[in-house]
């Protein structure tokens, strides 16, 4: 967990981490990668990031499945139909996640709480050995929270789960 104020430099960590920003200091290293001394293009690809910002970018248009499927590729508004086996394996997750109703809703249509759901799904797509969330809560009533978080716990008990890392200025989460 990444836990401070607004404003405390949450959001500048995880730019250092993903290799967005340059640090000034220190050491940055995931697994036996070293910034600076490892392409950081490829040690991206193990390194899932889960933003709002990611949002902004998701056509409105674009099906549910088509949008979790495409974090196989890291890639968005797909252009042609996701392979059948991604589509199965997208369809898979959305049902572990309690959200196999929206498999055929349009992202436009999404409430946030299910937007970050879907988002999570995309990530667990990719395979990702680490995947850090950043204010998955954010915009969620009080229900909707304790549902998200308690399906994050359940996420990470899975064998094959990514490590979570988890920042918010909520304390209680």
């Amino acid at each position: 967990c990444i836990l401070g104020p607004n404003g405390c430099g949450k959001t500048s960590l995880i730019n250092l981490i993903t290799g967005y920003e340059p640090a000034t200091d220190g050491e940055i290293q995931i697994g036996d990668d070293t910034f600076g001394n490892s392409d950081w293009r490829e040690v991206r690809k193990r390194v899932g990031l889960v933003t709002n910002t990611l949002t902004t970018y998701i056509e409105p248009g674009e099906p549910v499945l088509h949008v979790v499927a495409s974090g196989r590729d890291a890639k968005l508004n797909l252009w042609q139909d996701p392979p059948p086996l991604w589509k199965r394996q997208a369809g898979t997750l959305l049902k572990a996640a309690g959200c196999d109703y929206l498999k055929r809703n349009l992202w436009g249509t999404l409430s946030q709480g299910e937007r970050q759901k879907v988002l999570i799904c995309r990530a667990l797509m990719a395979r990702f050995q680490v995947l850090i969330l950043d204010e998955p809560c954010a915009g969620l009533d009080p229900v909707a929270r304790e549902h998200f978080l308690a399906w994050m716990a359940e996420i990470a008990t899975w064998p094959e789960a990514p490590s979570l890392v988890l920042v918010t200025h909520h304390v209680e989460e």
